[in-house]
């Protein structure tokens, strides 16, 4: 076969899958769940998660297509920062080839806790619906990897047609399970919030700063801390100091 060819064919080999992933999200689908799999089928990529962020849709993991790429999700939402955040932000993909030569001023408590895993880049493709933020998409390699500018542009359109679908189905209301039933909700957080704010008698934003504090200060995740104000194991009261807990 002359070697034209051969490339040829080559080429199309490599598209399949990033066609296939567009033209699954080109149409309307019943479920966000599993649309991480698109992309770590696409991708040299370890694993991916979808993530809503902001006032909006609220902070929350949709789709991962394992649990580190679900943990990864929950430390941005805990620390507040993150390429997801950043993402956002810029309304650009953060490309992070390297997770090791990071300058240290960059998401430092962020990179001081994911330096615990086995997660030598990351990547962050933002999702937005016009100037409406939505979320985003993260993806991530146990060693250190990059994007080629083809494959951030795939990544991007990817996440762009996700975006929609996101956008779709939270209008609609029809996901298929209650946002308390999906595997990965952070619903147990808002209600911690509202338990935290009745015994202290502050805003929703100051309670949940509440627990995100006691989470980095125990080292725990803010769904563990939430878990045990739902559970009666941890309750908080203003004392001559401040706020205090009370156990």
């Amino acid at each position: 076969m002359p070697e034209q060819s051969c490339r040829a064919e080559e080429t199309t080999v490599r598209r399949q899958p990033f066609e296939r992933a567009a033209e699954t999200l080109s149409s309307p689908v019943r479920s966000v769940e599993g649309t991480a799999e698109l992309f770590l089928q696409t991708f040299r990529v370890t694993g991916a998660a979808v993530s809503t962020i902001g006032d909006f849709l609220g902070n929350e993991t949709v789709s991962a297509s394992n649990d580190l790429a679900a943990r990864i999700d929950e430390l941005q939402f805990d620390l507040s920062e993150g390429p997801c955040w950043d993402a956002l932000a810029t309304r650009k993909p953060v490309l992070t080839p390297n997770m090791t030569a990071l300058p240290a001023d960059r998401w430092p408590a962020f990179v001081d806790a994911v330096s615990r895993e086995r997660v030598g880049a990351l990547f962050a493709f933002p999702m937005f619906v016009g100037h409406l933020p939505i979320g985003a998409v993260d993806m991530y390699a146990s060693t250190p990897a990059g994007f080629s500018p083809r494959q951030v542009r795939q990544a991007a359109i990817l996440a762009d047609l996700l975006a929609k679908q996101v956008l779709r189905l939270s209008l609609d209301g029809v996901a298929d399970a209650p946002m308390e039933d999906r595997r990965y909700s952070r619903r147990a957080i808002h209600q911690a919030t509202g338990i935290v704010l009745a015994q202290l008698d502050i805003s929703p934003d100051e309670a949940q700063l509440v627990i995100q504090g006691r989470a980095f200060a125990t080292g725990r995740s803010m769904m563990e801390v939430a878990q045990d104000v739902i559970g009666g194991r941890i309750a908080f009261h203003m004392g001559p100091s401040g706020i205090e807990e009370r156990r």
